[in-house]
């Protein structure tokens, strides 16, 4: 009579020990907290490195001046610079300017400046904001 022993049968059929299948779960966490570490250290890189913008608003002045009020959300030791437009009724653009912003003592920081325009203009707003 020949007797199979548990371990023969468990090689035969491929099944794995309870030793066996603890080391891949353990090897399978470590790298999922290694993938959520790179990813999470990546995330905060990226953000502390991005300037963001809000229109706060615009009031004709005359004919040949808006004011454009805005935020800025900038990293505290970047200087910023941000592209400002006027435009007219049919959206063209009657005015722009290019609004260098230094590096303050917060991050985020309110802003109002006067565009000169060639006509009336209907709105005034921030294009875009990078860091110089």
């Amino acid at each position: 009579m020949l007797v199979t022993t548990q371990a023969e049968l468990d090689d035969r059929y491929g099944r794995t020990t309870r030793s066996a299948m603890r080391l891949w779960l353990t090897i399978a966490g470590a790298i999922g907290l290694v993938l959520v570490v790179v990813i999470g250290w990546s995330v905060v890189q990226n953000s502390r490195d991005t300037v963001s913008y809000d229109d706060l608003g615009f009031e004709v002045i005359d004919s040949g001046h808006v004011e454009v009020r805005y935020r800025v959300t900038m990293p505290t030791d970047d200087e910023v610079a941000c592209v400002l437009e006027a435009l007219d009724e049919s959206f063209a653009k009657v005015g722009w300017q290019v609004v260098e912003i230094p590096p303050t003592e917060s991050i985020s920081s309110e802003h109002s400046t006067i565009l000169r325009t060639v006509d009336t203009a209907t709105t005034g707003v921030v294009v875009s904001c990078f860091i110089r």
